[in-house]
Parts: structure tokens; sequence; C-alpha cells
């Protein structure tokens, strides 16, 4: 991956990623990875498409890919389970689920010795994804290994360019304001269906009590610009935390 416009790589507390298929929202992922220095260490916080499994679902796997093995971190999920009362050891949230998978080969192929602590996230209200972030703040704090966030998340689907890029402006302005409540309201009230909220609004609450201060938006774009079918699509965007 080559830094955009020539930027240098720069520290950041965590990124929001697509996961779509590579022609439509790869570019936006790749984008905004190689704004950042990833660590050997991620936290990687995706949503369960599937219902399957537990709410917070702590992947107890190594991840076998081709040509990749992308260890656990040991160390990081033990501290996920020591601090927190809501995540759980659970492959089976994970066994359908395609958001995580699909961003791998990008955080390999920007830091080989890569370990991760994978979590899947469904039916959470805004209370637990609060009490998560603060587990997950102390989970951090007690590896002396510093850690990358990365939550994904597909904006609206299936809409108009015209209706989706609308609904997404609202979501994206939430975001960029660090205002995880108010992303989490948006995105009910206005019937976003942005896949990802809650690992979203995860990151962003445990990025602000790591002290990040600003939100930027590296690409927005949706599935139209490769396919050329505007009436139903999806938006895709790549945010960096710092």
């Amino acid at each position: 991956m080559q830094v955009p416009d020539g930027l240098p790589r720069k520290q950041a507390l965590a990124v929001v990623l697509p996961h779509a298929g590579y022609v439509y929202s790869g570019e936006t992922a790749g984008a905004t990875l190689a704004r950042v220095e990833v660590p050997e260490t991620v936290l990687i916080m995706c949503p369960n498409h599937s219902g399957m499994g537990a709410p917070c679902a702590l992947s107890p796997d190594d991840w076998r890919m081709p040509g990749m093995i992308i260890p656990k971190s040991k160390g990081l999920a033990a501290a996920i389970l020591q601090h927190s009362t809501l995540a759980q050891e659970d492959s089976l949230a994970h066994q359908r689920e395609h958001s995580l998978e699909v961003l791998l080969p990008f955080l390999f192929h920007a830091q080989p010795n890569l370990h991760i602590a994978a979590l899947c996230l469904g039916g959470l209200s805004f209370a637990q994804c609060s009490q998560l972030a603060q587990e997950l703040h102390l989970a951090l704090q007690a590896c002396s290994q510093p850690a990358l966030v990365v939550a994904s998340t597909d904006m609206n689907h299936f809409a108009s360019r015209e209706e989706g890029s609308r609904k997404d402006q609202h979501a994206i302005d939430r975001v960029l304001a660090l205002d995880a409540p108010g992303l989490f309201e948006t995105v009910r009230v206005q019937r976003i269906s942005m896949c990802g909220v809650l690992p979203v609004s995860v990151a962003i609450l445990l990025a602000l009590s790591q002290g990040a201060r600003k939100a930027e938006l590296v690409r927005y774009t949706d599935s139209g610009e490769a396919s050329g079918m505007l009436d139903q699509v999806v938006g895709y965007a790549g945010f960096v935390i710092s």
C-alpha cells in the first residue's frame, strides 16, 4: 500500500474500514490503512451479519487464510476476558462472518508480524457499547504492547445514490464529531442501514478514553463507482481517529 499523496504514516488510535468485495471497497480500505502505522497488535471489531453466537464474541482461534496465518494476540485476548463481563470466547459468531477476514490481508500487508484480538458484535444497546469501551480501555492498559483499534462497517445499503449519500452524510458527520451516542441515535432515527454501527460506536468511545481529539474522513464512495449501477448502492467510508 502506498501512502496517498506522499503523506507520512502517522500513529492513530483507531481506524474505521469497510469490508465489501475488494472491487467495491478495497481502495477505500487500503487508502485509509496506508495513512497509519499498524503495530503488531490490533484489536479488530466487526459486526455480526449472521446473528449467530454471542453478542460480544471474542475469537478463540488463530486465523488461517491463503498464504498467511495470523495468530491470536494471547496477551490482549486474556486481558479482554479478565476485564470484560460482556466479552466471551465464542467461535460460532465468527464462522459465517466475512467482514473481519476481508480486512486481514490489508493489515497483514502493512504489518507481517500481526497479532489480533477479534470481537464480533451484535445486538448490543448503547449502554453496553459504552460499558464494553470502558472494559476494553482497561484491557489495553493492561497490555504492554501498543495496539491499533480497527472497527469495520459498510455504510447505508441498497438505496439510490442520492438517498444513500444523504443518509451516509448524517452518519459521517457524527463520526467526524467523535459523537458516539449521536451516531447510534442518528442511525436509528434516520434508518441508516450501517451494519457496523456497534463496532464504530465502541471504537469512538474507546479512542476518546485514550485521548482522541479528531477524526478524519480519508475516502467515501459507493458501489456504483465500480458497478455503474446507481439505483441501489452501498456506501463505504474510511476514517482515521487520532
